[in-house]
């Protein structure tokens, strides 16, 4: 079965950290984007790896919504 996993990706002045929110404590860094997709990849073979194919089912039918809002801040 197929599933979609939500990353959460941010960067700041270093490098890039990428987080599963479904996944609780599934998360990695890489000094690229192309270097934390890589990671997280992993990292969520592994964990997934680890769980009982109950918990897989129950952890990735979260639905979980991203989005972006502009802020104005005040001068």
């Amino acid at each position: 079965m197929f599933y979609k996993v939500t990353v959460v990706i941010e960067k700041d002045e270093y490098r890039y950290y990428a987080y599963c929110p479904e996944l609780r404590g599934c998360q990695t860094q890489g000094d690229t984007l192309d270097e934390v997709m890589s990671n997280i990849k992993e990292a969520i073979d592994l964990y997934m790896a680890t769980l009982p194919e109950n918990e897989k089912i129950t952890c990735l039918s979260k639905e979980i919504l991203t989005t972006s809002i502009g802020v104005e801040i005040p001068v």
